[in-house]
């Protein structure tokens, strides 16, 4: 959330910032107007309680010289009034700047490349050699679905479409990620049994609220929502509470089952796991002072990059343009892995800078040395989906007999498996 004195007295550098995703100007237009109407009503309202104030020591003074006070108590009535409309007024214009504040998204960062869509991000670099096979390879649905593995058609007969079964080995392999992620960030991070529901407080605070509800699937009775990331839960664990300067900077992690429906994302992706409304994901969140954020941002993106490489997956890393950007990021950097049935790259995690805005909704905050308190830093990374990872897994590492090599680093996990 942007800070409204930033918008009063700094609007064009907002507005220009907000200009650069590409999409219109997000309602700032329409606070501006507002700004300038509530001035106006704020200058008529102290004018309306100055008259009222000077008419009202009048009226002890008439009365001590007996005179009639009537025609005097009946302005104040009507002044009285005319104040209420005009504070009613305020409260009104006030209210629906609040709730268009909610709707403007992150300001990027200024050295964000700038673009229209996500064919104008930038690849920074590729790690990694895309496997030469000597065989036709395999959309990972195939193989999964030779090898029972996947269970396509009793998801769509027990939930709906785009939940799946994932059975045997494979879920064997899937809880070995799930754990060596984890133990992968053991050290760096405070790991956390985070619930997978949230609170409207929380999910507004990390900004999927109000402006993405209707991805969200939504307990009505409780009004409660199940988490498209642990982003929420992790991030949320501090909200409304004033940090020491020394706790700073914060590292947590934990795997919890994520939902959404994709309300806005009709076609893309809908065969095999890519694209679930139900999956796994470790995620990866950062607390820090402002002057840290963009190299604890940097450390975040470097940390994920040593674990795929560990798995021996080829990837790319690519920085977002300012249109690609998601709504509450400043700065957002996606690694990609190589999927050789598509012969492209696929996104596998996107690390994000949110400067102070998450820590803005949430009331997150922090006493510097100096004693002043100021809004932290929030950082978030997926450390990783497990589900696209068994993607990337199965058509990476397939043999030509149907088999999947198991990647060194999880054979510990398996038994000493080397295959499935």
């Amino acid at each position: 959330m942007h800070d409204l004195k930033r918008i009063r007295h700094d609007f064009e550098t907002v507005y220009q910032g907000v200009m650069k995703r590409g999409k219109g100007d997000f309602g700032l237009l329409r606070i501006q107007e507002l700004e300038v109407k509530r001035r106006e009503i704020l200058q008529d309202l102290e004018a309306k309680k100055n008259q009222s104030n000077v008419k009202s020591r009048q009226v002890p003074v008439l009365k001590k010289a007996g005179q009639d006070a009537t025609e005097l108590l009946a302005e104040l009535k009507t002044l009285s009034g005319e104040i209420g409309t005009l504070e009613a007024e305020v409260k009104a214009v006030e209210d629906e700047v609040t709730q268009l504040l909610y709707l403007v998204p992150n300001v990027p960062h200024d050295d964000i490349p700038v673009g229209q869509g996500e064919d104008d991000n930038v690849e920074l670099r590729r790690w990694g050699e895309p496997r030469v096979f000597d065989f036709e390879p395999k959309p990972h649905w195939d193989v999964g679905t030779e090898r029972d593995w996947l269970d396509f058609d009793r998801g769509a007969k027990v939930v709906g479409s785009r939940f799946t079964f994932i059975k045997k080995e494979l879920a064997q392999l899937e809880r070995a990620l799930m754990n060596y992620y984890l133990d992968f960030h053991d050290g760096s991070y405070t790991e956390i049994n985070a619930p997978a529901l949230a609170n409207r407080a929380a999910m507004t605070g990390t900004g999927q609220l109000p402006k993405f509800e209707d991805d969200m699937y939504h307990i009505t009775e409780d009004d409660l929502f199940l988490i498209p990331t642990a982003e929420v839960t992790l991030t949320n664990l501090h909200r409304e509470e004033i940090l020491d300067q020394a706790d700073l900077p914060i590292y947590l992690t934990g795997y919890t089952p994520c939902f959404r429906r994709e309300a806005g994302s009709a076609g893309r992706d809908t065969r095999g796991i890519i694209r679930q409304h139900q999956f796994g994901k470790v995620e990866l969140v950062k607390l820090s002072t402002p002057e840290t954020s963009d190299q604890e941002h940097r450390d975040m993106v470097a940390h994920v990059e040593k674990m795929i490489q560990s798995l021996e997956i080829p990837y790319r890393v690519i920085e977002l343009c300012g249109a690609d950007l998601g709504f509450s990021a400043a700065k957002t950097f996606d690694i990609e892995l190589w999927f050789p049935s598509a012969k492209t790259y696929r996104e596998i995690s996107s690390l994000s800078n949110f400067t102070d805005f998450q820590a803005r909704r949430a009331s997150i905050r922090y006493r510097n040395e100096a004693g002043k308190v100021e809004y932290v830093h929030t950082l978030n990374g997926s450390g990783l989906p497990t589900g696209r990872m068994l993607a990337a897994i199965l058509e990476n590492n397939q043999t030509e007999d149907g088999k999947v090599i198991v990647p060194e680093v999880l054979r510990p996990y398996m038994r000493g498996r080397d295959e499935i």
